[in-house]
């Protein structure tokens, strides 16, 4: 029975950190102000570099499927990690009016507080409703999610 005791520390102590750490990995924010950039990832080839991304830097040699699996954005948002740090990452973004969602990837950094939504691969897919065009931003929540990268063990946002 001793024995019982000593396993059962070790195990829920795992357990709990695992729990921690799926709790931290799920950053959000709600009710977060989105803007447009004209990026136009495809007509430029998906090249970071050639629309100046700030992540341009880290990820412009990443292979083209990982370049266009996700429509871009510019990331400031007030929860989850910043700079370099949020390059490559991938965002659920929901419109909070119509609740049409798309996930992004992080390819830039901003300085309006919220997202910088790249407008041909994930603004105008949201914007169902065209009030986010009328309205020059929509209001949307966001969750930083996995990307179903190969090495998504880097993607864990801690």
């Amino acid at each position: 029975m001793l024995m019982g005791h000593k396993i059962m520390g070790p195990v829920l102590s795992c357990v709990v950190l695992v729990a921690v750490m799926h709790v931290a990995a799920a950053q959000q924010a709600f009710g977060v102000r989105a803007t447009y950039h004209f990026y136009r990832p495809a007509a430029n080839g998906w090249d970071l570099t050639a629309t100046g991304a700030f992540c341009s830097t880290w990820d412009a040699g990443k292979p083209f499927d990982w370049r266009s699996k996700y429509g871009w954005t510019a990331f400031c948002g007030p929860v989850g990690p910043t700079g370099r740090d949020s390059c490559g990452k991938c965002l659920l973004v929901t419109n909070r009016a119509t609740g049409a969602q798309i996930t992004a990837r992080i390819v830039d950094k901003c300085a309006n507080g919220g997202l910088d939504l790249d407008w041909d691969t994930v603004f105008s897919k949201i914007d169902t409703d065209g009030q986010g065009f009328q309205r020059g931003h929509l209001t949307v929540d966001y969750s930083f999610v996995n990307c179903g990268d190969a090495n998504h063990l880097a993607e864990v946002t801690v």
